[in-house]
Order: C-alpha cells, then structure tokens, then sequence
C-alpha cells in the first residue's frame, strides 16, 4: 500500500475508534481532556533521575489501554517513527553527559544514561496519553473541550479546519504522485528535480481548494467560528472519571507503586 493511502486509512481508523460505542465515548470530552493534562503536568514534573517513580506513571496507560480496548502493537506501530526521534535525541546524553553516578555490578551508570531513560519515558508516556485520548476522543469533541476551556476560537477553529481537510490534501498528493508516474513509467516515486514544481503545484491546489471551501463554508452561514453539537453526555460518570483520576494520578505522583510494592516485599 502506497504511503499516502496508509496515512489517510490511518486518519479514518482513528475516527472510527473514537466514534465506536465504548464506555470512554460517553465521557465528556472535557473531562479526559483534563485529566490527559494533568497526567502529562505529573509526569514531566518529576526529576531527572528519579526513574522508578517516573516508571510507576506507566499504570495510568496500563488501565487505559485495557479499558478502552485499544491496540498496544498498533499504537507502537504507528508511533515509532516518534519513538525513534525520541530515542535519537536522549542518546545525546550519552554523549555529552560521562559523570558516573554508581556501578552495578562493575557497570558503570553515567548520568547521561539516567536522562537518556528520563527523557524517554517522560516524552514515551505523554506520546501514549495523547495518542489515548485521540482514541478515546473525536476531534470536534476536544475541540468543544478546548472552547469550554476559553481557548481562543480562531485557535479551535484552525486546529478542527487543518485536521478535517487534512485528508483531502493527501488525496491531492496522492493525485498529483499519481500524475506523475503515469507520465514517467519506470521510476521509483518523484526525483529531486521535480520537487520544486510539484511542491509550487501543491500549494496552488491546495489554495484553489481553500477558498472553494471558504465559500462553501460562507454560504452556509459560517461567522467564523463552528457550532459544535450537543449529545447527551454520561455527567456524574464523566464527574466521576476526572475526580478520580485526578486524586489517583496525584497519590500515584506522591508515593510511587513501586516504592509502595518494594516496601511490602
């Protein structure tokens, strides 16, 4: 499969578990919105080298995964280009960080190994709760999060405009690459001298394609900003999820389960 179509089915299954009628759908999104946040403000507000605390966080991803009902292989699988920029930028630690801290077993921990391992949990984690979210949550869900919040509607707008017709301009791309090798048989995708062009050819698509909709949108009464529809939300589940998880992610940021389950060993 081309890797454009793979990017668009991977847009469309995406919405499709967001929709599906599982218990995360009937929370209101303000509340998962919250509770992601908060996640992430506990998880890079532990230190550098304070690894095992930092590992206990993993229980929230744990839950959520086996609750919701989603994929742990194909959450890695469309994640690990992410991962792998992740891994990338810790090793430089490595490098510029040689303090030994101790030994284990005549193997000397340097502090750059530590940072390396603190980075990558702390980013790993907040990759996995968005990426949580998003499965659990449709777009114009958090973007009704967002407004509720008082987040600038231009910005709300923006964030539901470039993820709606994100789809189309891969399509375009997917057109136009198409084009071009029906007009240059034998050739492994597009050279490098035809870059330039095709990206300026990109561009004018994609702005004739903006001010169509533009249109559409105006003649349909949009004022700048989208109407979001209202459904009915599961409330006192919904109350229940984010004071719940708020307190535990807070008791979990306190005393570590791991420091709780060596302590009973």
């Amino acid at each position: 499969m081309d890797k454009l179509d793979s990017a668009i089915q991977t847009i469309h299954q995406m919405e499709d578990m967001a929709e599906e009628n599982r218990f995360f759908c009937h929370i209101h999104p303000l509340a998962k919105v919250l509770v992601t946040l908060w996640y992430l403000v506990l998880v890079m507000s532990f230190d550098t080298y304070n690894l095992i605390g930092l590992a206990g966080m993993s229980l929230y991803l744990i839950i959520l995964f086996v609750v919701g009902e989603v994929s742990v292989k194909t959450a890695f699988r469309r994640l690990r280009l992410l991962f792998f920029g992740i891994f990338l930028l810790g090793a430089a630690n490595v490098i510029f960080d040689r303090e030994v801290l101790f030994r284990l077993h005549g193997f000397a921990v340097t502090g750059g190994m530590l940072s390396m391992l603190s980075l990558f949990l702390k980013a790993g984690f907040a990759v996995l709760a968005a990426y949580l979210l998003m499965a659990g949550t449709t777009v114009n869900g958090m973007c009704h999060a967002l407004r509720i919040m008082h987040v600038p509607g231009i910005l709300v707008t923006l964030v539901l405009l470039i993820y709606r017709y994100l789809v189309l301009m891969l399509k375009e791309a997917a057109r136009m690459r198409q084009a071009y090798l029906l007009r240059a048989p034998g050739q492994k995708g597009v050279q490098m001298r035809a870059w330039g062009s095709f990206a300026g050819q990109m561009l004018l698509r994609s702005m004739e394609r903006a001010e169509q909709v533009f249109d559409s949108m105006t003649l349909r009464g949009f004022q700048g900003e989208f109407p979001f529809l209202k459904r009915r939300w599961r409330m006192r589940t919904s109350i229940v999820y984010a004071v719940s998880w708020g307190i535990a992610l807070f008791v979990l940021r306190k005393f570590p389960i791991f420091y709780i389950a060596g302590g009973l060993l």
